[in-house]
């Protein structure tokens, strides 16, 4: 076996894992979801990821302060980011897991629609008929008008697309910020304003689930290390595709834990949705020029809730041209 195909294996394996520890942290917000709001949860999710966001930090020896070079991106960032946690851990907590990655998984075709206004991304006929085709199999599991929606449908949806946006945004000024701005904005506002609303909803927590709120903050952490080394193992291209395992996680966590089975138009657009995202993935890998927003753009949606993969790879691995 080639080094090449070694590393690309090794990459695979991590990227595997990161995403099994990804699904399974879902599955403990799902519980969690069950008997607190999602408010208590994010709040306490922060809460317990501070102490290992810090040990992170402390290496980022990047000379200058903790006020951003771009006030308003962060600001919108970091907005876009609370709104992505809060939307995400409700619609775990309310929606079958299929259901919820599903939607989630349209976050590359937003990613490719937002780099047009936000990066000047041009996007070519083949890979803009592969984000209608993908978006059109977000309308087949939601079925509007065939079936019931529900706020967590809607939750889902603003948690793809404003994740979306804060991904793109770190494309667009992750240069220039040091990792540390780019990673703690969003945590502090989501610490603050969960905070704040915190006494609205608050449920007593005992020990266990307390417990479990700190297995959340951990398998996050230990899942964004183990996509960091995948990363930095083998390429891209070969790496992204692994998220859409998580539905195979989804599919048994849910039937084993929840009594959950996805319905047949939950898996034809759940097929749809994840061939347009690998096609995608594909042309952007063989692009002669810039066009590779998602490429470029490796992270689950942003939740603002744990340091996320994206600013913690290094800026070699981030921004490499293709040229």
């Amino acid at each position: 076996m080639t080094d090449g195909k070694a590393s690309n294996l090794k990459a695979v394996l991590f990227a595997l894992v990161a995403f099994g520890l990804f699904s399974t942290h879902d599955v403990v917000i799902k519980v969690l979801g069950g008997g607190y709001s999602p408010i208590q949860i994010v709040f306490f999710s922060v809460l317990f990821s501070f102490p290992l966001a810090t040990l992170y930090l402390m290496r980022d020896s990047t000379s200058g302060t903790l006020l951003p070079k771009h006030p308003y991106w962060m600001a919108a960032r970091t907005v876009a980011a609370v709104i992505t946690g809060f939307c995400a851990f409700y619609a775990f907590s309310v929606l079958p897991l299929a259901q919820v990655y599903a939607i989630i998984f349209a976050s590359p075709l937003l990613i490719t629609v937002m780099a047009i206004p936000v990066l000047g991304e041009v996007v070519r006929l083949r890979r803009g008929i592969a984000v209608i085709v993908g978006l059109i199999g977000v309308l087949i599991v939601l079925r509007p008008g065939q079936t019931e929606l529900e706020l967590g449908h809607l939750a889902a949806l603003a948690a793809a697309v404003c994740g979306a946006f804060a991904s793109i945004v770190v494309r667009k000024i992750g240069r220039e910020e040091r990792t540390v701005v780019i990673m703690l904005y969003p945590m502090m506002a989501n610490f603050l304003i969960m905070a704040a609303l915190l006494p609205l909803v608050y449920e007593p927590m005992p020990i266990g689930d307390l417990a479990r709120v700190g297995v959340v903050a951990v398998f996050a952490w230990i899942a964004g290390r183990f996509l960091i080394a995948a990363y930095n193992s083998g390429e891209a291209v070969i790496v992204a595709p692994m998220q859409y395992s998580q539905m195979i996680w989804a599919t048994a966590y849910g039937f084993f834990f929840f009594d959950e089975v996805p319905d047949g138009g939950t898996l034809l657009g759940t097929s749809v949705i994840i061939a347009s995202g690998l096609y995608i993935v594909l042309r952007e890998s063989n692009s002669t020029d810039s066009e590779s927003p998602v490429l470029r753009t490796r992270s689950r949606p942003e939740t603002g809730t744990t340091p996320r993969i994206s600013p913690m790879l290094p800026s070699r691995l981030r921004w490499k041209s293709r040229n």
